[in-house]
Formats: C-alpha cells, structure tokens, sequence
C-alpha cells in the first residue's frame, strides 16, 4: 500500500550548516516522492535549491514530518507538532538516537519503505506543565521527555513538595525533580538512577536529583493523576525546564500543575523496529567483554 504524503517537512538542527552534504542527500532523496518543505532551528541559510520556511508554516502542510539530527531535534519538532495530527520520523545524526532511530546510513532504503507505506506506527504521550501563582494561571507548556524543577543557582539544593490526585507524596531537599514520561525514562531520568519505562505504558515517574535523603527513590505513579509541585516557603529561589527548554523562574508563591496532554504525538518507525534492540544498542547491553 503506498503511503499518500504529498507534501513531507524535514526539520534540521543548528549545527548542521555544517553538514549540508547530508541534508541535501536527504532533500534529493524525499524530492522523488513529495514536496519539501525545510525548516532549520536557529539558521537561516538557504539548502540547494530551498529556501527554509517557519516551523509554524512547516507543520501546518506537511502530510509528514522529518526530524534530521539528534534526540534533541526530535524533541523541538514533536512539541511543535503538539497539536496536529501529523506523524513524525527521526533520522538521526546525533549521539544515542533513542528517539531518531533511522541510522543515516541506511536512511534512503527506509525512506523509500515509508513512501511505499512500509512503516510501523507507535503513539507517545506528552505532559503538561501548567504555572500558577496562587490560583492565576500565568502559562503553559508541553514536554515529551520530562518536566523539569531544578535550582536557580547551580550548587544550591531546593526544598519541595510534591502531590499526585491531591494526595501528598513527599517533602524533600534535594538539586530537583524530574517528572518523566516512559519516552523521557531513557533521557535524564535514566542519568539520574530513574526506570525504564516502556513507552506503551500509561505512567509518569518522579526522579530526585541528588537528594539530601538517601532512603529516597523514584516513584513510577499512573500518567492520569495530575502531579503538582510547590516550592518550600524557604526555599532558594527555581526553575522549570521543559524537556530542557522555555525555563521559567519560580519562587513559594508559585505551584507546577503536571497533567498528561490530551492529545497524543504519533512516530513512525521501520518495519523492523524493536524497542529492546534499541535499548542493547544504546546501553550496551549484552555486550561480550
């Protein structure tokens, strides 16, 4: 069965101006099947014989969308992709690619798969940060990989108190907190002692960084119970990070209302996409020494 994309976005990070030869291998490619449309984070500089065009305007006509580079280019163009229905491809050029999982080196062969409607199809949840001072809203943003509340001052611990479903967990003393979707489990979480989680299942886990008490761990709780997060009356002053961007400062008299997003974002993958595969590649794992 073959796919119907007539128009295919292709999103390339910052550091690529340096690697044109790959994009344009890329754009030469995707030219046989559809029209493209190239968005570049940060850059403007014209590829071949494109000009690049906002993010805003890449999403809003591609039938499919792109990601070439790392985990990180993924991220930017999954939150942009938020609120379309629009699938998403990850070519990766980056480190670990545990979301851009089309090696560049084979990436000719999978494209022409996708176009003939080889592909696998998975959905991944998002989560929701919602700011508050008292109870005025004063924004919102999404995260694919994780919500993060960290210390301004960067050898300062923060005092903090998390609820999941209105119910207390804990207080704690510690660099932060990372709230991670099973996407984000391999991410940040996984650095900071957190687990794996498989991205079918419908959970969120809370990941101390560094905690002052060493009884405490992470706790993996059901992705539909709202998780809220205050500051402590005395404590130094934070941020909000997510999934490593848009920070915002916060202080005791604001609480970050975690929530999963209504709406989920859709990833093709290679017919012979295995999630495990990916893990023993990336982590090593059953490596003979």
């Amino acid at each position: 069965m073959s796919a119907s994309f007539k128009s295919i976005g292709l999103v390339v990070r910052s550091d690529m101006q340096s690697r044109q030869q790959n994009i344009q291998q890329v754009v030469t490619v995707l030219t046989r099947h559809a029209r493209v449309l190239v968005h570049c984070l940060d850059f403007d500089q014209p590829i071949a014989d494109l000009s690049p065009i906002s993010m805003q305007q890449l999403v809003s006509e591609a039938d499919l969308v792109i990601s070439l580079g790392g985990d990180g280019t993924m991220l930017t163009t999954a939150r942009a992709l938020v609120d379309f229905d629009t699938p998403l491809l990850g070519i990766n050029l980056g480190r670990l690619g545990f979301l851009a999982d089309v090696s560049f080196d084979r990436f000719e062969s999978y494209l022409d798969a996708v176009m003939e409607g080889r592909y696998r199809v998975e959905e991944r949840f998002l989560i929701q940060g919602e700011f508050y001072r008292e109870d005025e809203l004063l924004g919102t943003n999404v995260a694919l990989n994780d919500i993060i509340l960290h210390s301004y001052e960067s050898a300062s611990m923060i005092e903090y108190e998390i609820s999941s479903g209105g119910e207390l967990i804990h207080i704690q003393r510690s660099d932060g907190v990372i709230v991670t979707t099973p996407t984000g489990s391999t991410a940040y979480a996984l650095s900071g002692g957190g687990p794996i989680m498989h991205p079918s299942l419908n959970t969120l886990a809370i990941v101390p960084i560094c905690p002052h008490t060493l009884s405490n761990r992470p706790i993996v709780l059901p992705a539909d119970q709202p998780i809220e997060v205050r500051l402590g009356r005395d404590s130094m002053m934070a941020k909000v990070s997510y999934d490593g961007h848009s920070t915002t400062r916060v202080s005791s008299e604001n609480r970050v209302r975690i929530t999963r997003y209504p709406k989920p974002l859709t990833l093709l993958h290679p017919e012979d996409y295995d999630y495990f595969s990916v893990l023993r590649a990336k982590l090593y794992w059953s490596t003979s020494y």
